[in-house]
C-alpha cells in the first residue's frame, strides 16, 4: 500500500522553487494592475490640516482641498496643448484625437487610475502612429502624459504597483527597440522616459514608505499611551486594594479577637450569647480568609507589607514639613472641629495631598502652594491649590496619571472631585469626600 498525505496535491509538490516564485510574482501583478482595473476610485479632497497644505496660509487651507484636482488638470491640459505643436497631420478629428487622448489619460487618475495607465500604455504606438512623429516609442504628449500617469497612480497606489507599472513601460520599449527595429537612431526615446520615471518613481516610493514609518510610529505610541495609562490605574487600583486590606484585616482581626474573649468577660454567660459571640468571630474569620483571597489575585510577588502603619491626617504636618524642606512654598490651613475619621478616609486624603503637592514640584517649579483641610459635619472637604510656574527650571511634561490616582481614591469612598485650571494661571484640586457620622444608620 502507498502512503498518501491528503494535505499535499501534485500540483503543489511538483512546482519547483522558482516557479512558485514566479507564480507568486505573476500573483502580484493581476492584484495590482488586473484585478478591478476598472475599479472607481475618485481622487478624495485634503483635509485642511494636511500636510501638503503647510505651505499656503492658514485661511486659505480650507478652501485648497481640490488642490491635487487642479495640478492634474493643469498637467492635462499641458499634455494636450503639447500635442498641437508637435501634431502634423493638421486640424480635424485625427487631430483630435491625437491631443485628446493622452490628456484624457491624464485626468482618467481622478478617478480610475489602473485603468489610465492601461490607457497611457495601450494608447502610445496609435498616438505616435496618428501624429507621424518621427520619434519612437512616444510622441511628445505621451511622453509626458505616462510620465504624470505613472507618477499619479504611484502616488494613490503602493510602491510595488509602481514597480509593476515600470516594468511593462520598459517592456514595452524593450519590444519596440529590439523587436520592432527601432531602437537605433537618434529618434528613440524611450531610455529617456524610463531613466527619468524611475527617479520619479523612486521618490514617490520613498515618499509613501515614510509616510507609513509615521503612520506606524503614531499608532505605536497611541497604543502604547493607552497600555501605559492602563497600566498606571491597575498599579493605583492595586495599591489602594492593598492599603484597603491593611484598614479593614486591622479592624477585622479586633472584631474576631474581642468576640473570642467576651464570653469570658461576663460571668456565667447564657448559652445564646456566647453562641451569637462564636458566630460573630467565625463570620469574622471568614471575612478575612475572603480578603486575603481576593488580595493574593492583584498582589505582587515581591509585595512586602509595610512594616509602619500608614500615614493619617495627623501626619500632613510632617508631609508639608518634608515639602517645604524640598524648596515648595506651602501653607496648612485646617477649619472645623477636628475628629478622627475612618481610617481609609484619611490614608486616602493623605495620599491625595501627597500626589498634589508632589504634582506642584514637578509641573508648576517656583510656584506656591495651599492646602486647605475642612471637616465638615457632611464628610471632608480638601482644596490644594497653586499657583504659574516662575523662574527658570521647566516644568515636567505630564500624562495625567496622578489624577487618574486621586480620581480613583475618591470614587472608591464614593466622593467628589474637580481638577481645572485656577483663574491666576494656577491649578486647583478640590475634593469632597462624604463621611457617615457615628451612630446614625448606616
Amino acid at each position: 500500500m502507498f502512503d498518501v498525505n491528503p494535505t499535499q496535491t501534485p500540483d503543489t509538490d511538483s512546482r519547483s522553487p522558482e516557479l512558485r516564485v514566479t507564480m507568486d510574482a505573476l500573483g502580484g501583478l493581476r492584484a495590482d494592475l488586473l484585478d478591478d482595473a476598472f475599479a472607481y476610485r475618485p481622487l478624495p479632497a485634503l483635509a485642511a490640516d494636511s500636510a501638503a497644505l503647510r505651505f499656503l496660509p492658514r485661511r486659505l487651507r480650507p478652501r485648497a482641498g481640490l488642490l491635487p484636482h487642479a495640478v492634474v488638470g493643469f498637467w492635462a491640459l499641458v499634455t494636450f496643448l503639447l500635442g498641437f505643436e508637435y501634431v502634423t497631420s493638421g486640424a480635424g478629428p485625427v487631430a483630435l484625437v491625437y491631443c485628446a487622448v493622452p490628456a484624457a489619460a491624464v485626468l482618467l487618475t481622478l478617478l480610475r487610475p489602473v485603468l489610465a495607465f492601461w490607457v497611457s500604455l495601450g494608447s502610445t504606438p496609435f498616438i505616435a502612429y496618428l501624429g507621424g512623429y518621427d520619434g519612437w516609442p512616444w510622441s511628445p504628449n505621451s511622453f509626458l502624459a505616462h510620465l504624470v500617469v505613472l507618477v499619479v497612480v504611484a502616488l494613490r497606489t503602493r510602491p510595488r504597483t509602481a514597480a509593476w507599472m515600470w516594468l511593462l513601460t520598459a517592456g514595452y520599449a524593450g519590444f519596440t527597440a529590439f523587436f520592432l527595429g527601432m531602437g537605433t537612431g537618434y529618434g528613440f526615446n524611450g531610455a529617456g522616459l524610463l531613466f527619468v520615471s524611475a527617479l520619479l518613481l523612486l521618490a514617490v516610493a520613498i515618499l509613501q514608505i515614510r509616510r507609513q514609518a509615521a503612520r506606524d510610529v503614531t499608532a505605536q505610541q497611541t497604543v502604547t499611551a493607552v497600555e501605559r495609562s492602563r497600566r498606571t490605574l491597575l498599579e493605583e487600583r492595586t495599591t489602594i486594594a492593598r492599603e484597603l486590606h491593611d484598614v479593614v484585616a486591622h479592624h477585622m482581626s479586633v472584631v474576631a479577637i474581642q468576640a473570642e474573649a467576651a464570653p469570658y468577660r461576663v460571668e456565667n454567660p447564657p448559652p445564646e450569647l456566647e453562641q451569637a459571640f462564636r458566630t460573630i468571630r467565625e463570620n469574622a474569620v471568614a471575612a478575612l480568609t475572603e480578603l486575603r483571597r481576593i488580595l493574593g489575585v492583584v498582589r505582587a510577588e515581591d509585595y512586602e507589607a509595610p512594616d509602619a502603619p500608614q500615614p493619617t491626617l495627623a501626619d500632613l504636618d510632617g508631609l508639608v514639613g518634608n515639602v517645604r524642606e524640598a524648596g515648595l512654598d506651602v501653607t496648612l490651613t485646617v477649619t472645623g472641629a477636628v475628629r478622627e475619621l475612618p481610617q481609609g478616609v484619611e490614608l486616602s486624603a493623605y495620599r491625595i495631598v501627597q500626589e498634589a503637592l508632589s504634582n506642584v514640584l514637578r509641573h508648576a517649579p517656583g510656584a506656591g502652594a495651599k492646602v486647605e483641610l475642612g471637616y465638615v459635619l457632611g464628610g471632608l472637604g480638601l482644596r490644594i491649590a497653586n499657583g504659574p510656574a516662575r523662574g527658570l527650571v521647566k516644568p515636567s511634561p505630564g500624562a495625567g496619571h496622578g489624577l487618574t490616582g486621586m480620581r480613583e481614591r475618591v470614587t472608591m469612598l464614593g466622593g467628589e472631585m474637580t481638577a481645572e485650571v485656577a483663574g491666576d494661571g494656577g491649578y486647583e484640586v478640590t475634593v469632597f469626600v462624604p463621611v457617615q457620622r457615628e451612630g446614625t444608620d448606616q
